[in-house]
């Protein structure tokens, strides 16, 4: 009978892991295998709603009591009214029975808590995902592998010790940080690996030789990628990086896969998580033109501050011969004289600043283009186009030989980026934005901006989860995001629990509030009508909380 119980037990352990460890891969994977990933979203699991507040900012009714935390989303009887209700926190239950059952020595008892934990917490992380699932790469089951040695070490240890269960109860509740383990040893192992796509990628860029555009900036680099694609396309043979492959892996793959013989322009788009990574891309595909859209507390939750996110982005002008810069952007505005010194060619964009030798300059309605201080040509400013990526993007093409009057020419054709400020009206009648790609505290302006200027008569609604990855800024940033809603006479729709202390804070009653984007998006089909208008500001994947 012993023997029974045990063996049950030692499959119900093997459960609990195999739970945790979907969990936390599927999360490892979503953030790009960055190996704190586990743990910073096993700390926003733990405590979502105060994540960036501090004690002062926090509402009474938020303050965490002994088995529950934070708001959460309920129904009240009238169906379009949510109510706030506090969920039961099984993690914190779990760990102080944990706790009791290690002072009493109770192994058998320990690893049951355990179990219950690995198939339970965090609640609200699912295993499977619903926008988007575990995908059994070859790297992810490479960590995966390690992983699960790593976790029978555990087991095997603690009955060799005569700890029996112990061994098992640190395998499941140390899988984060097992996850990050086996993450960064294997990092040596995964450079190795890329360094053959990176090698055969090198020579094909050698065979091909195209005018390599290199564009990064912490908001603004697809979009100015897309924009040059289409001012270049009809006329030249360009080939750019797809969507948003802009790392070392996506990069190599876009040149091997898609760079063909008389390719004249690639656009390599290139983001960065961390200092060296824009230097190490740009050593194998070194940029003839570098384009810096933009400096801003986008990845600031990892890179700390605005000066190490300035001197990441700077790395992709050290091997341009030329380099375009937006220069409505204060930082980048510093760089033109210290780039001109070392030699470099600079040509600078923008809308705000008059000095700009390519400008996009806005009045009411209309757009007008100015290259060296001479009017080009002044037309309807297209839809869901920001000036200065357009600016951008017409400064390259400019670089490359394009003239300013044909490219004048070709803006007003400029077709939508995806889930960026794209305007849409519904069979219903009610304006739709669609903003829900990525958002950062100046898109959210601009986005807001634009709700505020569009000729409806009815409700103006934001329906926002919150900006996220801005550090210790994000409450503030939510706060003011939210207290401008309100400034705007606009109604606001909170979704999920991330951000939800700082958008309610900041914008008073009223705030309605559901836990997914598509109860949200249902409710705004059912309640807004011909006349209304609606923004969909960012969109979190569902490892958020």
């Amino acid at each position: 009978m012993k023997l029974i119980f045990e063996l049950v037990l030692a499959i119900l352990v093997a459960a609990g892991w195999a739970a945790q460890m979907a969990r936390w891969l599927r999360v490892l994977q979503r953030e790009h295998y960055d190996p704190s990933a586990p743990f910073r979203f096993l700390g926003r699991w733990s405590a979502p709603a105060v994540r960036s507040a501090s004690a002062p900012n926090l509402r009474r009714d938020t303050r965490p009591s002994m088995f529950s935390f934070f708001p959460k989303v309920g129904r009240s009887k009238r169906s379009d009214e949510p109510r706030e209700r506090r969920p039961f926190n099984f993690s914190l239950l779990w760990a102080s029975l944990l706790v009791i059952f290690l002072l009493f020595r109770l192994d058998v008892g320990a690893a049951l808590v355990s179990v219950l934990y690995g198939l339970t917490s965090p609640a609200g992380l699912s295993l499977r995902g619903r926008t988007s699932k575990l995908v059994w790469t070859r790297r992810l089951r490479v960590v995966a592998a390690l992983a699960t040695v790593v976790a029978l070490a555990l087991v095997v240890l603690g009955f060799v010790a005569g700890a029996r269960w112990y061994g098992t109860v640190l395998a499941i509740w140390s899988v984060p940080a097992v996850l990050d383990l086996s993450t960064r040893c294997l990092e040596p192992y995964e450079a190795h690996q890329a360094q053959r796509f990176v090698a055969r990628a090198r020579q094909r860029l050698g065979q091909v030789h195209p005018r390599v555009v290199a564009i990064t900036g912490s908001y603004g680099k697809t979009s100015t990628k897309n924009h040059l694609v289409e001012l270049l396309g009809p006329y030249a043979e360009v080939v750019a990086s797809p969507k948003s492959f802009n790392n070392r892996a996506g990069l190599s793959r876009a040149i091997n896969e898609h760079l063909v013989d008389g390719t004249r322009v690639f656009i390599a788009e290139m983001g960065t998580y961390g200092p060296g990574e824009i230097r190490d891309l740009c050593s194998w595909c070194p940029p003839d033109i570098a384009v810096v859209t933009a400096i801003g507390p986008v990845h600031l939750e990892r890179m700390k501050t605005l000066e190490t996110i300035e001197a990441a982005k700077h790395e992709i002008t050290e091997r341009a011969p030329v380099v375009v810069l937006n220069v409505d952007d204060e930082r980048l505005a510093r760089w033109p004289d210290s780039l001109r010194h070392d030699g470099k060619r600079v040509v600078t964009a923008g809308s705000l600043d008059e000095r700009a030798d390519v400008r996009v300059r806005v009045e009411q309605s209309h757009w007008t283009i100015i290259v060296e201080g001479a009017v080009v040509a002044t037309f309807p400013a297209p839809l869901s186009a920001q000036p200065t990526n357009v600016a951008c993007a017409l400064a390259v093409a400019w670089v490359l030989g394009e003239s300013p009057a044909d490219l004048a020419g070709r803006v007003t054709t400029l077709q939508p980026v995806d889930s960026r400020q794209n305007v849409v009206t519904a069979p219903s009648g009610v304006v739709v934005i669609d903003d829900t790609f990525n958002a950062n505290p100046q898109s959210a302006r601009a986005a807001l901006d634009l709700l505020a200027s569009l000729d409806v008569a009815g409700r103006r609604v934001v329906v926002t989860p919150g900006i996220v990855e801005l550090g210790r800024q994000q409450y503030q940033e939510n706060l003011l995001l939210a207290r401008r809603v309100a400034a705007l006479g606009c109604e606001l729709v909170v979704v999920s629990r991330t951000n939800a202390v700082a958008l309610m804070a900041g914008f008073g009653e009223g705030v309605r509030r559901f836990d997914e984007r598509d109860e949200a998006v249902a409710w705004a089909r059912k309640s807004l009508h011909d006349g209304d208008a609606v923004l969909y500001l960012n969109d979190l994947p569902d490892h958020y909380p």
